[in-house]
């Protein structure tokens, strides 16, 4: 049975101080364990390799540059290509490849040195009021700086790294000029100062206090499980916008090895079997986001929201971006 250790500190000092064990593998997560346990659990069964799971809310780079090479982390797994590079550039990966990784991962989903490798997707999309907003009435990104929504936006902050990924998005299609004029439209059409996380977005358009967000697809299906957020989902209608020369945003969930891996053949097996169409079903389903592997499908609820092309951007365009974004965000005062 795979052992989940839910205090960071504690996994660390019990990794460092015990003799490293050939039959397992140790993750660092910026998901919660009870997310990755049906893969975990999965994995161990069919390999006899146990699972060690440290979760951090925050601060991977800060905890692998304290540990340095006596890190007992074989993987870090964590959503946000911005993260996931970030990580790569502050050398805390090694490459990582395999004929089972190439197959699986299309090209524009992994670092072509193959420091990290995402696995499953999510679009960041526009939740709209079934009452107050007409099908057909926003259909771009763009679509959000028209005059038409103010008063009537709600988003998180825009230095999140899910707003800061999509505006980098922006950047790449349109160039600074138009990114910095877009995003002082947003704010413009905010009817309230960033706040809350994507749930809470949509729980404000049910409220009646905005009649547009902007959110990821995963908390669609969190809010329907959940009896209390239900009737916040059932308010808004799920739009998959596009860029205007572009598709829909999408982000993902990814996986590194560590530049100091201490079982590393155990922890390419893993990275081979988090990209398999089985592992990777087992996750999108039980985190509501879409397989990459050719030949996967999403789960039923998902593929239920409706259809759309994802932006064909290579995820490392966007990452190089970021510090751009960033500062284009913090420019225009949007949290302010």
């Amino acid at each position: 049975m795979s052992l989940t250790f839910k205090f960071a500190l504690g996994f660390s000092a019990c990794a460092i101080a015990a003799p490293v064990f050939a039959e397992e593998v140790n993750l660092y997560s910026y998901r919660q364990p009870e997310l990755l346990k049906p893969l975990t659990d999965a994995f161990t069964a069919e390999t006899g390799i146990d699972v060690n799971v440290a979760y951090l809310k925050k601060g991977m780079i800060e905890r692998l540059q304290a540990e340095g090479a006596r890190s007992p982390a074989d993987l870090v797994f964590t959503v946000d290509i911005s993260r996931l590079n970030a990580i790569m550039e502050a050398g805390f990966t090694q490459p990582a490849t395999s004929e089972t990784l190439t197959a699986n991962v299309p090209a524009a989903y992994h670092d072509p040195d193959g420091h990290w490798w995402g696995l499953t997707t999510r679009a960041r999309i526009i939740y709209a009021s079934k009452e107050r907003v007409a099908d057909g009435e926003v259909t771009t990104y763009e679509d959000l700086a028209d005059p038409k929504w103010k008063g009537r936006i709600c988003t998180r902050s825009g230095t999140h790294a899910y707003n800061v990924a999509l505006a980098s998005g922006v950047l790449h299609h349109n160039g600074v000029e138009a990114t910095t004029a877009w995003l002082e439209g947003v704010k413009a059409n905010l009817a309230r100062k960033p706040q809350g996380n994507d749930r809470a977005q949509v729980k404000a358009i049910w409220a009646g206090e905005c009649d547009v967000a902007i959110g990821n697809t995963y908390y669609m299906g969190k809010m329907l499980a959940d009896e209390e957020q239900k009737a916040w989902a059932d308010s808004v209608n799920v739009v998959f916008p596009t860029f205007k020369d572009g598709g829909t945003h999408v982000n993902i969930s990814g996986v590194a090895m560590t530049k100091s891996s201490p079982n590393p053949e155990n922890a390419l097996k893993m990275m081979d079997f988090l990209a398999s169409p089985k592992a990777q079903e087992i996750y999108a389903k039980a985190n509501y986001e879409y397989p990459i592997a050719p030949g996967t499908k999403a789960d039923p609820l998902v593929e239920g929201w409706g259809s759309f092309e994802a932006d064909d951007v290579n995820l490392m365009d966007l990452a190089r971006l970021r510090k751009d974004a960033i500062k284009l965000i913090e420019t225009v005062d949007f949290d302010g």
